[in-house]
């Protein structure tokens, strides 16, 4: 974090320039309360699970009901607003769009998903806390803290200098995967009655392998063809999508490709496990209780 920081005035130097039309916008005049709030998230993580060694897990089931339909709602919202104002805009370049910097009510729409995606980030760092809170330490995996810390810096970095142009497509593929993906926590929070109809979380996590794939080779693209956009944002976008590629992988293997009789196996995919077998000298036991 440290690095971040003292390095700030480095990282406006590779890009064009700071949006002057988000510098007054919540969180955005400076990266230190992004950084404090990663920050934040990190202690909880390493802390909170020694606090709640010798304390019961928190029952949050009605929480995070409304905590993922919330975020299943805004991000069918950023959803609309990335579409809105892109993919439906006459004249906006689908293969590679440029940066514009100006008051168009569509390019500043699109800067404001932009924010509103950055904040998504913030928010679903709670996802981690509620981990913690119910003692559900072994979802608490590299990947999952890999991921929620780096977003929120990565797209403060995005707003601030590159809200607009190219981000449109990342966004718009990974607004629409977290409306499925939320809507999976949410019916899951309910209970058991709903788990036979959970049947579908690998191939959730399939279509996430598919958006980095999709997203890496759409960057590719932008920086062959060169329409201007800033390709440092875009060079350091396929190093991100690699790094997800290849621990989204790993992840998929260790999780859906268990032997059946490994306990993890049917916790993952929300299967009962199997009865086992009674042990012992049956015969000898009954002789005993006649």
């Amino acid at each position: 974090m440290d690095f971040l920081v003292k390095n700030y005035y480095s990282i406006s130097i590779m890009m064009p320039k700071a949006d002057n039309r988000v510098s007054d916008w919540f969180l955005m005049s400076s990266p230190l309360p992004t950084l404090a709030l990663v920050t934040l998230y990190l202690a909880i993580i390493i802390h909170g699970q020694s606090f709640m060694k010798n304390i019961n897990p928190f029952d949050l089931k009605g929480v995070m009901v409304v905590y993922n339909c919330g975020l299943v709602i805004l991000s069918a919202y950023m959803l609309h607003e990335f579409v809105m104002s892109s993919w439906t805009v006459n004249g906006f370049n689908l293969l590679c769009q440029p940066m514009d910097y100006s008051d168009d009510v569509n390019s500043v729409r699109l800067a404001g998903a932009c924010w509103w995606f950055f904040i998504s980030k913030l928010i679903e760092l709670l996802d981690t806390v509620f981990f913690v809170l119910r003692k559900k330490n072994n979802q608490i995996s590299f990947l999952h803290v890999y991921h929620h810390t780096t977003m929120p810096i990565l797209w403060w970095v995005g707003v601030k200098f590159v809200a607009g142009g190219e981000a449109y497509f990342s966004t718009t593929f990974n607004s629409g995967v977290h409306v499925l993906m939320y809507l999976y926590y949410m019916l899951s929070a309910v209970g058991p009655a709903l788990q036979p109809y959970l049947w579908w979380k690998k191939y959730l996590t399939t279509l996430q392998l598919v958006q980095f794939w999709v997203v890496l080779v759409k960057t590719v693209v932008a920086i062959v063809v060169d329409c201007g956009y800033p390709v440092g944002y875009e060079y350091f976008l396929v190093f991100y999508m690699v790094s997800h590629i290849i621990l989204f992988t790993h992840f998929y293997k260790s999780t859906y490709h268990k032997p059946r009789n490994n306990p993890k196996y049917h916790e993952n995919n929300n299967i009962p496990e199997p009865k086992q077998p009674l042990k012992g000298n049956i015969k000898g036991e009954l002789r005993e209780r006649k």
